[in-house]
């Protein structure tokens, strides 16, 4: 069972960025992952927990809020590592 979260340098420094909701959402997350399993919360529909295509195959997302989603992804060593919380819009698709 994967439950152990790690935050990258990069991904802490975008949390300084956005607004406290959406750190909050995060935080809820990682809780529940550790507490949970990550299987359980890809479960929970609030999170919209997808793959990635493309150049971000093998990533993963989660929703935080309409406007930003936190990537991760599936180390080796069975944790799991954001990489980055980025903002979203329609002119991004």
């Amino acid at each position: 069972m994967i439950n152990e979260v790690r935050l990258s340098s990069g991904a802490k420094k975008d949390l300084v960025r956005v607004p406290k909701h959406v750190v909050t959402k995060l935080l809820a997350w990682v809780e529940a992952v550790e507490n949970e399993g990550l299987e359980e919360v890809r479960k929970v529909p609030g999170f919209h927990d997808e793959p990635l295509k493309g150049d971000r195959r093998g990533q993963r997302s989660i929703r935080l809020s309409r406007a930003y989603r936190a990537i991760y992804v599936l180390r080796q060593d069975g944790t799991v590592e954001f990489v980055s919380v980025e903002e979203v819009n329609k002119h991004d698709y």
